[in-house]
């Protein structure tokens, strides 16, 4: 088995680059406008709340890496939240789908189906290019659902441009956007719960 020594330099350079990515993700409000980020968590916070207690609920949905943040995050917003919070990756609805629709409508369908007025859409795509997700935001929008999007890579991405509010990640490496990405979606959720700075973070040996 080949051994590999990892230069402890390149691994604090991967840390700090990793830093460096979170700290400059920005977010655009669905006329482009910037918005700080505070304001943009505390508007996913508020509307997500808000969403569960009108008996509405959160759809989740993203491709590969993505598609597992959607499940994990569905899952922390059901579980810790008690947020209503669904993701749209069964595996048979979503071979059924595709192989009568085509994979590009494998969201919009579900949307279609399980959709309803005053639901939220959070939409992940690190590319922000996927067909599917780019389908199903569009489907949302025709059917009064509110939208989150999270993208990265260019700058000029169309999802970045379909949210209420869209959160931008400056990388172009999958696993800075997608680390990204679900450190965001985790402060909504901590914050909502009441997380606060200092609060069961140290571990105690």
């Amino acid at each position: 088995m080949r051994q590999q020594k990892v230069d402890p330099g390149l691994v604090e350079s991967y840390v700090d680059t990793l830093a460096s990515t979170m700290r400059t993700a920005v977010a655009t409000d669905g006329h482009g406008k910037n918005v700080a980020l505070d304001i943009a968590i505390e508007w996913s916070v508020n509307i997500a709340r808000r969403v569960t207690d009108q008996g509405n609920k959160v759809i989740f949905a993203g491709n590969g890496g993505s598609a597992a943040i959607a499940s994990h995050m569905a899952t922390d917003y059901s579980k810790n939240g008690g947020l209503r919070a669904w993701s749209m990756n069964d595996a048979s609805m979503l071979t059924c789908l595709a192989n009568d629709y085509g994979y590009d409508q494998v969201f919009a369908k579900q949307i279609e189906f399980h959709g309803r007025p005053g639901d939220l859409l959070v939409a992940i795509s690190s590319s922000g290019k996927s067909p599917n997700i780019l389908n199903g935001v569009q489907a949302a929008r025709s059917q009064g659902i509110k939208i989150v999007t999270f993208s990265g890579f260019s700058h000029d991405n169309p999802l970045r441009k379909l949210g209420d509010v869209n959160f931008y990640v400056r990388a172009m490496e999958y696993g800075f956007v997608e680390v990204a990405h679900q450190a965001i979606l985790h402060a909504i959720l901590d914050i909502d719960v009441g997380w606060k700075p200092g609060a069961n973070t140290q571990l105690q040996l």
